[in-house]
């Protein structure tokens, strides 16, 4: 009750500003403001955040207007959410989304635990370590659309196909690869993972360079052996570099578009056509700007939603660190 009371009083006195330090007039908190360096701390961060601003915030906000627009850059219309109803009712948006979706699913599946398991074994030699981590960065810095059209020349379905000729030496195949719809898929996958491997194989070295040597010691002393080793210790210490990684292909293969533009073209029967494909049918090829406005706009909805549940699902192992 006493300390009830005491607290009550002590409020009180804060009401009536008694007990509070003087307030010090604008002019003069002004003035020190100025001396601190906040207004030279203004006049150099003011233009970046314009610039970021303006470049990063300025085509988002012009996407949402332009979705609900309908132009051909000369003649502009309000039309609504006209643009977003003739996405939803695009009978071919279905497919697409399932064909991203079907990317999306095998390119984890097959790209997310082998750049980690070329890591590991790379990290795990005494010599040439250097040079392994160069063949794998090598596919990175070929031009990406020179890198698809050598697979698109693997990929030929007769025997003049590079992989057809190699199978067909055993026996196998020919097989129709980037013509088949049930095959279509994953051969982009692995032209997709062969392309953007070397770079999550160069983050994994660069996390696992700063394990501690000392845990794979006691690790041994304590008998382990190497796949305790790796699930013990190596994951462990890299888990958030993993999380971010399997974030960033989550995204970068939902926004798929290189592989199916220039290998198939959307094709065959549209088994291959993919969300990105359609924005750029919309903008580029039908001159449809405010829908493919609208779908980016779903797209980039979508994505985000997908970013904050994975934050979610994988905040109990971020917060382990």
């Amino acid at each position: 009750m006493q300390q009830r009371t005491a607290a009550s009083g002590s409020r009180a006195f804060k009401d009536l500003g008694v007990g509070a330090a003087p307030r010090r007039p604008l002019r003069v908190r002004l003035s020190r403001w100025v001396k601190g360096g906040g207004l030279w701390a203004i006049v150099f961060g003011a233009p970046l955040v314009i610039v970021f601003a303006y470049f990063a915030w300025g085509p988002i906000v012009s996407g949402v207007v332009l979705s609900l627009q309908k132009t051909n850059f000369l003649t502009t219309t309000w039309v609504g959410w006209s643009n977003f109803e003739f996405v939803l009712t695009d009978p071919v948006l279905p497919k697409a989304v399932a064909n991203t979706i079907a990317f999306t699913s095998i390119s984890l599946l097959i790209g997310a635990p082998l750049p980690l398991a070329l890591a590991v074994v790379m990290a795990e030699l005494r010599r040439r370590k250097g040079l392994f981590s160069a063949l794998a960065y090598l596919p990175v810095v070929i031009p990406p659309v020179v890198g698809i059209l050598l697979w698109k020349v693997m990929y030929l379905p007769g025997e003049e196909g590079l992989f057809n000729s190699i199978l067909g030496s055993i026996g196998l195949g020919p097989f129709a690869w980037l013509n088949s719809e049930q095959m279509v898929i994953p051969s982009m996958v692995v032209a997709s993972t062969w392309a953007g491997a070397g770079t999550a194989v160069i983050i994994y070295l660069a996390a696992l360079g700063g394990v501690r040597p000392e845990l794979y010691e006691a690790a041994e002393l304590d008998g382990a052996g190497v796949w305790r080793r790796i699930w013990h210790v190596t994951l462990p210490q890299i888990r958030g570099v993993v999380l971010i990684l399997l974030l960033l292909q989550i995204i970068g293969t939902l926004q798929v578009f290189n592989e199916p533009k220039l290998l198939t073209g959307g094709g065959p029967n549209n088994a291959s056509i993919t969300v990105l494909m359609m924005i750029y049918q919309y903008g580029f090829v039908n001159s449809n700007y405010g829908a493919a406005a609208a779908l980016s706009v779903l797209l980039a909805l979508a994505l985000a939603l997908i970013s904050v549940a994975y934050q979610f699902a994988t905040r109990r192992w971020s917060d382990n660190d």
